[in-house]
């Protein structure tokens, strides 16, 4: 069952990939929700997670981001998506600390989580202070965690929990700096992809090591 959901997953967002890439709105707001359903439920299905109790963590998260994606459909409640995410991310931390990790990696994870933000999250969190300060001060906390998330991501040593946070980490920071610094083009398309296949790669993470 995990299989096929998963399969169902991916397929549902190549779909929304496809809307995105049209501008076709109406079924973005379907798509982007459905396939964070059907990840849900594939992450639920899983037989033999490893470790079991981490499943519990991962799936909240997930739901926490759906929340959040239901939130950004409308621009006035990006506050509200923005703090969906941020839950999310703790969540995440908590269950990438439950498969364990390791004092060497932690801090491999944490020069790489440093270096993404003098680069990128400073000139991001700037620009959102320049539109609003609380908004900045909130970008700034949010960044923050995000961060710690893709710091502990690494520490599990765990591939899949490292890409698929390293794309999460990508993913908002396209929409970081097309909202806040300089817009590019197929940014849109860019971030729902690597936001899908990050999400996708936090659930893979659950599988037992070989």
């Amino acid at each position: 069952m995990f299989s096929v959901l998963i399969v169902v997953t991916l397929a549902m967002a190549a779909a929304d990939w496809l809307v995105v890439s049209t501008g076709n709105k109406r079924l973005e707001y379907l798509l982007k929700p459905a396939t964070m359903v059907a990840l849900i439920a594939a992450c639920a299905s899983m037989t033999n997670p490893d470790p079991g109790d981490a499943r519990l963590w991962i799936v909240l998260g997930l739901c926490a981001s759906l929340i959040g994606d239901v939130f950004l459909i409308e621009e006035s409640r990006f506050i509200q998506g923005l703090a969906s995410f941020l839950i999310a991310h703790v969540l995440y931390i908590v269950g990438f600390l439950t498969m364990g990790v390791s004092v060497g990696a932690i801090l491999v994870g944490l020069v790489v989580a440093v270096v993404g933000t003098v680069i990128v999250g400073r000139r991001i969190a700037k620009g959102a202070a320049r539109q609003d300060p609380v908004l900045g001060r909130a970008v700034a906390a949010y960044i923050g965690v995000i961060s710690a998330m893709v710091t502990v991501a690494i520490g599990t040593g765990r591939p899949w929990a490292i890409i698929g946070a390293l794309l999460f980490y990508s993913s908002d920071a396209f929409i970081g700096w097309s909202r806040f610094v300089k817009g590019f083009a197929r940014q849109d398309l860019a971030i729902i992809v690597t936001y899908h296949l990050g999400q996708i790669g936090i659930v893979l993470s659950l599988l037992p090591r070989t």
